[in-house]
C-alpha cells in the first residue's frame, strides 16, 4: 500500500472515530436527561375491590419517586357518573403532596363514595399524580359492584328447629364466620320469650361469653344453650340471635316446639301429712293440688283409701280444670271408726286425671277421748269417796 492510500485510510479513521465520539456523548447525554427527569409512581395494594351499592371506601395510596423529590398534583381523571370521592392527607382534603426520592416516601388517601342506587355491574376510578411534563403517574381502581358483599360473613346453625318436653334445656350447634379482610369483634346477644334463658360458649369450653373476636377468614363455632321455663306452656317458639360488630349485623332464628308436658302435686299448704283425731270425729284437712304441666289437667278424681270403718269424703270430689302453673284446694273429711283405738293409722288420698295422678300418705293420730277421761277421773273420785266412807264408819269396830 503506497504512501497515498495510508494517508485517506488514516483521515476515514479519524472521521469514524470523531463521529462515534459525537455518538456517544448524544447517548449519554440522553441517558442523563432521562435519569433526571426521574418517574414518579402511585400505586395502593388493593386496586381490584367488590363492594355494594351504598357502600363508603378508602384506598390508601403511596408513592415512590426514583427522580429528584417533587410537589405532584393530584386529580381524578375519570368517574362514574353520580359517584363522589375526594383525595385526602391527614384530615383534610388535598390537591398536591410532595413526594422525596425514594420508595414509598408519601402517602395518601382516596375516599370514594358509591351512591345507593348503583346497579350491580364493574366500574372504573382513575387517578392522576402529576408533578410535570413527563413525570407523572395514573392509577386505575376497578369495582365490582355487587348485592352480595365479599365481606359479608355468616351465623347459622345446621339444625336450627328442636322440640322438646317443658323443663328441657336445647343445646344449638352454630358457626361464626368473618369473611371480611379485617379483624372483626361480634356482639353475642339474643332476643327470647320471657322467663327464657340463652348463653353462648365457644365450642368445648365451658365459660359463656357476650363477645368474640376473629381474625379474618376465621370461623368459630359456638354453642348456644336455650332453657325455657319449667311451666312453659306447649307451642313454637322463635329465638332470634345476632352476632353485630362494627361493619354489620348477622342474625339467625333458632326454632324451639315445647311439647305437652304432665304433673301434678298433692300436699297440704303448709306441706304437713300429719294431724290428730280422736275415734268417730270429724277432722278437716285441707289439700292443695297444684298443676306443674304446660297444658290444662281435666277432671282430677279425689279418692281415698283408710283403714276399716273409716269415713273420708271430699267437698269437691272432682275437679273440673287446674289450670297450668295453678293450685286449687280442697277439704278432705277424715272420720276415724267408733271402735279406733288410740294410735297411729295411715290415710291415703290420690287425685286422679286421665293424664297424670299423684297420691299422699297421711299419718292420722287417733287420741284418747278428754269425755273418757273425765270419766275415769270421776268413777276413780268415787271408789275413794267410798272407799274413805266405809273405812270412816266402820273402821272403829
Amino acid at each position: 500500500m503506497n504512501g497515498k492510500n495510508l494517508s485517506v485510510l488514516r483521515k476515514r479513521s479519524l472521521k469514524l472515530l470523531a463521529a462515534g465520539g459525537v455518538m456517544a456523548t448524544v447517548l449519554t447525554g440522553g441517558i442523563l436527561t432521562a435519569h433526571a427527569a426521574g418517574g414518579l409512581d402511585m400505586h395502593t395494594d388493593y386496586p381490584g375491590m367488590t363492594a355494594k351499592a351504598g357502600d363508603d371506601l378508602t384506598f390508601n395510596l403511596g408513592f415512590d419517586n426514583s427522580g429528584a423529590g417533587c410537589d405532584a398534583s393530584l386529580s381524578i381523571v375519570s368517574m362514574p357518573e353520580g359517584w363522589d370521592g375526594y383525595i385526602s392527607g391527614g384530615s383534610s382534603r388535598i390537591s398536591q403532596i410532595h413526594v422525596p426520592n425514594g420508595t414509598n416516601t408519601a402517602s395518601a388517601s382516596f375516599q370514594l363514595d358509591i351512591p345507593a342506587d348503583t346497579a350491580d355491574g364493574t366500574y372504573q376510578v382513575v387517578l392522576e399524580a402529576r408533578a410535570g411534563d413527563g413525570v407523572y403517574d395514573t392509577l386505575t381502581l376497578n369495582l365490582d359492584v355487587n348485592e352480595l358483599e365479599v365481606s359479608q360473613g355468616d351465623f347459622s346453625s345446621e339444625y336450627p328447629e328442636q322440640e322438646g318436653a317443658a323443663g328441657t334445656s336445647f343445646s344449638f350447634n352454630a358457626t361464626l364466620i368473618n369473611n371480611s379482610a379485617a379483624a372483626q369483634s361480634y356482639s353475642l346477644s339474643a332476643q327470647a320469650p320471657d322467663g327464657w334463658q340463652v348463653s353462648f360458649k365457644p365450642s368445648g369450653e365451658t365459660t359463656q361469653v357476650a363477645s368474640i373476636e376473629l381474625d379474618p377468614g376465621v370461623s368459630q363455632g359456638l354453642t348456644i344453650g336455650v332453657t325455657p321455663p319449667n311451666n312453659v306452656e306447649a307451642g313454637d317458639y322463635t329465638i332470634s340471635c345476632s352476632a353485630i360488630s362494627g361493619s354489620e349485623t348477622l342474625s339467625m332464628d333458632l326454632s324451639v316446639t315445647v311439647t305437652e308436658k304432665y304433673d301434678l302435686s298433692l300436699s297440704t299448704p303448709d306441706g304437713r301429712l300429719s294431724f290428730s283425731t280422736h275415734a268417730n270425729e270429724e277432722s278437716d284437712v285441707t289439700l292443695s293440688i297444684t298443676n306443674n304441666s304446660n297444658v290444662a289437667v281435666q277432671n282430677v278424681n279425689l279418692t281415698s283409701s283408710a283403714p276399716t270403718d273409716w269415713n273420708v269424703s271430699f267437698d269437691t270430689p272432682t275437679i273440673d280444670v287446674v289450670e297450668a302453673g295453678a293450685t286449687v284446694e280442697v277439704t278432705a273429711h277424715v272420720t276415724p271408726s267408733k271402735q279406733a283405738l288410740t294410735g297411729d293409722y295411715v290415710v291415703t288420698i290420690n287425685a286422679n286425671a286421665s293424664q297424670v295422678s299423684d297420691s299422699a300418705e297421711f299419718r292420722v293420730a287417733v287420741e284418747t277421748s278428754m269425755i273418757w277421761g273425765f270419766f275415769a277421773v270421776a268413777v276413780i273420785a268415787a271408789l275413794l269417796a267410798g272407799i274413805g266412807y266405809i273405812f270412816r264408819k266402820y273402821g272403829r269396830r
